[in-house]
């Protein structure tokens, strides 16, 4: 049973954007990037987002990850609304529920590998110890297991995307928001750490939304969307 099949069997999805609505002031003028805009991606399920820079890729992670509110309209994170909650339970919804990966690592450059895969464990209170197992078992995965007590300066820019990968997932997340995750990356080496990602997004059942400009990546993916006049419109 594919990915899609199985998530239209599960009722709640992961993560729902409904109706949601976003915009900006330019001066006078007003910009409607979000117009309504709705998405919802079940658990194990990956969704490719594509459109042309602009059109509101960014803005809809942000908003997705819960870093922005939307002017209207409602997140739910498996099925928990989330526009009304206070900061600080958004920040437990975006440390507990939600991993980001981004175009740049923004790896701590003083700490290991390990380490920088243990710290949001340990923030969220987690034992070194406990937290050091997890990070070695993931980064191990990843194809690093040689590469734990590196810096980010000793690690390749592929290496250094596959530790970040590692620390958006190291609290079991249920969502995983990735902004062009390979975008810094050559051709050959964003072709291994997308396959790995997207391993690790089946094995773990997270439900994943990847903005790319990459359409032969994005084609692996389980869905494809995109953004036309602030809606989010299905491809294929």
């Amino acid at each position: 049973m594919s990915n899609v099949e199985s998530a239209a069997e599960e009722e709640i999805p992961a993560i729902f954007l409904n109706a949601v609505d976003r915009h900006y002031q330019q001066g006078d003028e007003t910009l409607d990037i979000l117009k309504g805009a709705e998405l919802a991606v079940w658990a194990g399920q990956s969704v490719a987002l594509v459109a042309p820079s602009g059109a509101g890729k960014s803005t809809l992670l942000h908003i997705a990850g819960l870093l922005e509110h939307p002017d209207a309209g409602e997140v739910y994170i498996n099925g928990v609304a989330t526009s009304g909650r206070s900061d600080a339970e958004r920040t437990r919804f975006r440390r507990n529920e939600i991993g980001f990966v981004y175009q740049a690592h923004h790896l701590l450059s003083e700490f290991s590998a390990a380490e920088n895969v243990m710290l949001p464990q340990m923030i969220k209170g987690l034992s070194r110890p406990e937290a050091r197992r997890r990070a070695e078992e993931l980064l191990a995965y990843l194809g690093l297991r040689d590469r734990l007590l590196h810096r980010p300066a000793e690690l390749s820019g592929g290496e250094q995307q596959r530790v970040a990968i590692a620390r958006a997932v190291a609290n079991a997340p249920r969502i995983l928001l990735a902004d062009e995750p390979t975008g810094n990356l050559d051709l050959h080496t964003a072709d291994h750490v997308f396959n790995i990602l997207l391993q690790l997004v089946r094995s773990s059942r997270l439900a994943t939304i990847i903005a790319t400009h990459n359409m032969e990546l994005a084609a692996r993916m389980d869905r494809r969307v995109t953004l036309r006049e602030g809606l989010v419109v299905e491809l294929d």
